[in-house]
């Protein structure tokens, strides 16, 4: 019995462990709460950047990859452009912002 026993908290043991590495985060890959964290600060800047009455442009695309926001799209100008990374650096969870909208 006690065999059985042993043998059952090896199973679970190695069970926890293995679902706890299925979440973890890689290089190039997100693990379940940076994806969470990631998809808020998308929606936030999103958000940041519809609510600013100096930006005229709703073809903003925002992507987020821990904490690094993506910014692509076309605005009116370059001002726009200025505008929208400035207004993405200041939503919390933001680390940095990499522009890649263009001019129409």
């Amino acid at each position: 019995m006690k065999l059985f026993t042993r043998l059952m908290s090896a199973s679970l043991m190695a069970l926890i462990l293995l679902a706890g590495a299925g979440c973890a985060s890689t290089k190039s890959h997100e693990g379940t709460g940076e994806y969470m964290d990631d998809s808020l600060v998308t929606s936030k800047v999103k958000a940041a950047i519809l609510s600013d009455p100096a930006l005229s442009s709703a073809e903003i695309n925002v992507e987020t990859f821990k904490g690094v926001v993506q910014l692509s799209g076309f605005v009116n100008s370059k001002a726009d452009i200025s505008r929208a990374v400035a207004v993405a650096r200041t939503v919390s969870g933001v680390t940095s912002v990499k522009n890649d909208m263009r001019l129409k």
